[in-house]
């Protein structure tokens, strides 16, 4: 479903070049999940952009469902996403001026969905917010918005679903209603997930864990009883 062929990322810092992501060969099956652990630096969230189309690789080719995304124009990269990734960001990016009703209908309506209003319905209820879709996001608990923000990103069905530091600005009780959401997720749509995350218990819920530093990376697979080695 994804795979990175020799892709590296390197920028320039002042006079001398700096390499967030080193060269690294990756592959993640369908309906696989996948942690991605490391220090702030390590280049976790360069990683996901890269994956998402949002950046482009110094190096090597990025393929997507065998889809070679970097080759694509913007306009190409915008439909690929559109039919085939959900992004979910750390500080929830919902539009203000919007109900949770509304962000979760932007996409389905952009993309031409049929019965469209009847899917924002279904998923609200799937987040556990059925009788929030009225309220704006100012109104909703951190919580609330980051389970909108899930919704909105599974709306359009996507095989694909990347997260970014998903329980970043969450307390304990509502980063673990994530974790459980993810999982069920992953479990009942075989939706494959690459995760970002500085949260040991939601990268242990993961098959497989990268860890990264200095943008080197390496892959770990977890233990059936998904519990990250001390």
């Amino acid at each position: 479903m994804i795979e990175l062929r020799n892709v590296s990322k390197t920028v320039a810092s002042g006079t001398e070049p700096l390499t967030i992501v080193q060269p690294l060969d990756l592959s993640v099956a369908a309906g696989e999940y996948l942690s991605v652990v490391g220090p702030s630096g390590s280049g976790k969230s360069t990683l996901l952009g890269l994956i998402a189309g949002l950046d482009v690789p110094t190096t090597g080719e990025i393929l997507i469902d065998g889809e070679a995304i970097t080759a694509l124009d913007e306009d190409a990269l915008a439909r690929l996403r559109g039919r085939k990734i959900g992004f979910i960001f750390q500080f929830f990016h919902l539009v203000p001026s919007l109900t949770a009703f509304e962000n979760v209908l932007v996409p389905l309506e952009i993309a031409g969905a049929p019965d469209a209003r009847d899917r924002v319905t279904a998923l609200l209820s799937d987040v556990g917010l059925e009788s929030r879709g009225h309220h704006y996001p100012s109104q909703l608990s951190g919580g609330e918005q980051q389970r909108v923000a899930i919704a909105r990103a599974l709306a359009n069905d996507p095989p694909i679903l990347l997260a970014d530091e998903p329980t970043g600005n969450l307390d304990s009780a509502n980063g673990s209603h994530i974790v459980e959401l993810l999982q069920s997720v992953n479990t009942a749509r075989r939706t494959t997930i690459v995760l970002v995350t500085h949260d040991a218990e939601l990268a242990s819920t993961a098959d497989i864990m990268l860890r990264m530093r200095d943008g080197q990376a390496e892959r770990v697979t977890l233990e059936p009883e998904r519990e990250v080695p001390v």
